[in-house]
């Protein structure tokens, strides 16, 4: 017996298999410099962040290293994988005629499926009647570097599981060829109870804007976005809430301060905030009854103001810069909690404002 829903992983098994084992295993080269630099000129974003580049030093190397930064997501400050591409599953030991493995209980099952790329995950319900809902009853975790194409594998997937979904990984797909699809693929996501998110828009451009969908998952604890146009939040619904949400990455997002405002207003147990590589100016304001953690990384700032963060307790901000090379302000209102600030340069590239002391 094939369950129709496992036919594309189990009949089409060796050709993704031989396709996967045709790929370099190291990630794949740069365009020869040429061809980088005129992709990358052809971005709406260029003359921007060239002017923005201009007034901070005036150099075209510092640009270079800005456009590796977004270009590559190697660079990002993303979560690992929770699966591995190595994990292997045997139902008999070598040298062993009993299937112990089977014998676990289904919850130890859950456990071991969740840590094999899911191809391999939905094709143990071909081992044996024992597993043959394993796969079905636990959470999903999907990574889709495990799939090839990732695409129409992605579908299929998402389609296939009835869920709730653990933990999602989207990080191999060309976002910007089938932006119809991923809105379905987001609405799934919701329907499904998803938990944990990575979503990285593969290349440029970067104004490609994120659909609004993903404000309405409510049951997100964990998510990494960038990099993407952050969808306008002024005529959202007062009721949109992150209310599960403990851990928040945005990297080489585009948003306005007041986008940040409405997330951080509307996330009541955020306990991580991690900013990378934003391009653009930001004031930051920090209004959390719940932050411990925020780590902002080669952002364009002008301000970093701790409003009222009781229970704050690390504040971390580096490579950051700002026009016509002046200093960023950090600014610490109410954080009575704060112990760890750094990295500032008080002589050179930063003012630290404590209360009403400079």
């Amino acid at each position: 017996f094939i369950s129709p829903f496992l036919r594309p992983f189990l009949l089409q098994s060796t050709d993704i298999d031989t396709r996967r084992r045709s790929k370099p295993s190291s990630p794949p080269r740069l365009p020869a410099a040429a061809a980088e630099m005129e992709y990358f000129t052809s971005s709406p974003l260029f003359m921007p962040l060239v002017k923005l580049v201009g007034e901070y030093l005036g150099s075209e190397d510092w640009m270079h290293q800005l456009f590796h930064r977004t270009y590559l997501p190697a660079h990002y400050a993303l979560p690992d994988p929770p699966v591995s591409a190595a994990a292997c599953l045997f139902a008999l030991p070598p040298h062993d005629d009993v299937d112990r493995v089977s014998r676990l209980p289904d919850a130890l099952l859950h456990n071991i499926v969740s840590r094999l790329p899911v191809k391999d995950a939905a094709r143990t319900s071909a081992l044996s009647r024992r597993w043959r809902g394993v796969w079905r009853s636990a959470p999903l975790v999907l990574v889709d570097a495990d799939l090839f194409p990732a695409t129409s594998a992605v579908s299929s997937v998402l389609a296939a599981h009835p869920g709730p979904f653990r933990c999602v990984h989207l990080n191999d797909c060309y976002m910007d060829e089938f932006p119809a699809l991923l809105t379905g693929w987001l609405q799934i996501l919701a329907d499904k109870g998803i938990r944990e998110l990575v979503l990285v828009n593969r290349r440029w451009p970067l104004d490609i804007t994120l659909p609004d969908t993903f404000l309405g998952m409510a049951t997100l604890t964990r998510l990494y976005l960038g990099p993407w146009k952050f969808p306008d939040t002024a005529g959202l619904p007062s009721a949109t809430c992150f209310r599960n949400l403990r851990e928040l990455g945005l990297c080489n997002v585009i948003m306005e301060s007041r986008d940040l405002d409405f997330v951080l207003d509307r996330s009541p147990v955020l306990e991580t905030l991690c900013l990378e590589g934003n391009l653009f100016r930001l004031c930051l304001r920090l209004v959390s009854q719940s932050l411990r953690c925020v780590q902002i990384i080669g952002c364009f700032l002008e301000e970093i103001f701790v409003v009222d963060a009781p229970h704050l307790e690390r504040l971390i901000q580096s490579e950051g810069c700002t026009p016509n090379g002046t200093c960023i302000k950090v600014k610490i209102g109410h954080a009575p909690k704060l112990h760890l600030l750094g990295y500032l340069e008080l002589d050179q590239r930063h003012i630290l404002e404590v209360g009403n002391t400079i």
